[in-house]
């Protein structure tokens, strides 16, 4: 077994060595020059130079802004409801419809407000005439006194003679009563004399009764003029206190009359109806939105450290994401809201509690547009802006 062995390993020993002969020395491999080294010397260099890049960029552009995509577009949107009760009996716009100020925009049931109207006008009108009869009696009253004054002085004077009869008849008797004694004056002449006394001392009471009835009369005719002095005194018709009452409700109702036809305050565009035909509305009742398209502004909701150079007037570039980057609104800082959102959010947040972590806050910045370009390009409440503040921009 050992011999085949020894032949195969006597051949292949033989075959590898005429193969070597025939094969050579080999030939010396050229020096490569350090490619790692070159390649990091490049990358150092790139580094620097997109570090002396990005620097030069910072003092030249970046530091004279402040950037943010956090902004959107926000009006003063007009809240259209009703101020009086009824049916609604039309409506004459929709939703996305454009409406200038003074356009008919809702007609409430008037048939209501036209009674109501023509009730306040009535009681005017009985105010009017009561308040006439007031200056009248007064007018009635103050001859009323003056005929009472004449009255007593007649009276009085009555009085006076009233009491010379009674005088005169107490002397007539005073004398018939020294002569009865004398046998000169009669029984029956006595007895006329002093029937004659007693019916002059009930003229004297008569007339003093009705110098005192007059005298009361007189008074009670001073007390209902004073009386109704007081609804007359500082006061023509027109500002007499009834009148003026009763011409207010009159205006009230004319006032909820007119209320019937809703307008639109502003010039804009309806949003949110909620009013239907037919619809039983009352006062207060929210029936659509008015949004003024035209004074729209951006709400900028920096962080507080882009803040430290901000300022009111300063310039903004805004762009929106409905139009793209080809359209540019140029705006100017208006002014800075009180607070920032996490302040007036319906759960404010507990920093006071030992789980705090700081986060950086946003404080929404207020950016006015330029309404030529707003008129050019319109936008809509809420959509998207990024606003770029110039900081060296004067105020």
């Amino acid at each position: 077994m050992n011999k085949p062995v020894d032949n195969i390993t006597i051949k292949v020993s033989t075959i590898s060595e005429s193969n070597f002969s025939k094969m050579g020395s080999p030939e010396p491999v050229p020096a490569q020059p350090p490619r790692r080294k070159a390649l990091f010397t490049a990358l150092g260099l790139a580094i620097a130079i997109a570090g002396a890049g990005s620097l030069a960029y910072w003092e030249l552009t970046g530091s004279q802004y402040e950037e943010t995509d956090n902004a959107y577009t926000a009006v003063e949107s007009a809240q259209v409801m009703s101020a009086v009760t009824g049916t609604v009996a039309d409506v004459l716009v929709k939703d996305s419809q454009s409406v200038k100020k003074g356009d008919v925009l809702v007609v409430i049931d008037p048939a209501d407000a036209r009674l109501a109207l023509a009730q306040a006008e009535a009681n005017l009108d009985s105010a009017i005439r009561r308040v006439k009869s007031y200056q009248a009696n007064d007018a009635r009253l103050g001859d009323q006194v003056s005929s009472f004054d004449e009255e007593i002085k007649r009276l009085q004077a009555q009085q006076a003679a009233t009491q010379a009869d009674l005088k005169r008849a107490s002397i007539d008797l005073q004398r018939r009563k020294a002569l009865v004694a004398s046998g000169a004056v009669s029984g029956d002449e006595l007895t006329q004399v002093q029937n004659a006394y007693a019916s002059a001392q009930a003229s004297v009471n008569a007339a003093k009764a009705a110098v005192a009835q007059a005298i009361a009369s007189r008074n009670a005719a001073i007390g209902a003029q004073q009386a109704n002095a007081v609804l007359i005194d500082d006061a023509t018709l027109a500002s007499n206190p009834e009148v003026a009452l009763a011409r207010a409700k009159r205006d009230q109702a004319q006032l909820d009359l007119d209320r019937t036809v809703i307008r639109s305050p502003v010039d804009g565009i309806v949003a949110r109806r909620q009013v239907e035909l037919g619809q039983r509305v009352q006062p207060s009742s929210p029936l659509l939105t008015v949004v003024p398209v035209q004074d729209m502004y951006v709400e900028a909701n920096f962080k507080e450290i882009q803040l430290k150079q901000v300022q009111a007037g300063q310039k903004v570039e805004l762009i929106s994401d409905l139009y793209g980057k080809d359209v540019v609104y140029h705006g100017v800082v208006e002014g800075f809201d009180g607070g920032t959102g996490a302040a007036f959010g319906l759960i404010p947040a507990q920093n006071a509690t030992g789980n705090w972590i700081k986060v950086v806050q946003r404080l929404p910045v207020r950016v006015s547009l330029d309404p030529v370009e707003l008129q050019r390009h319109p936008l809509r409440v809420g959509l998207t802006m990024t606003a770029k503040v110039d900081l060296h921009s004067k105020p």
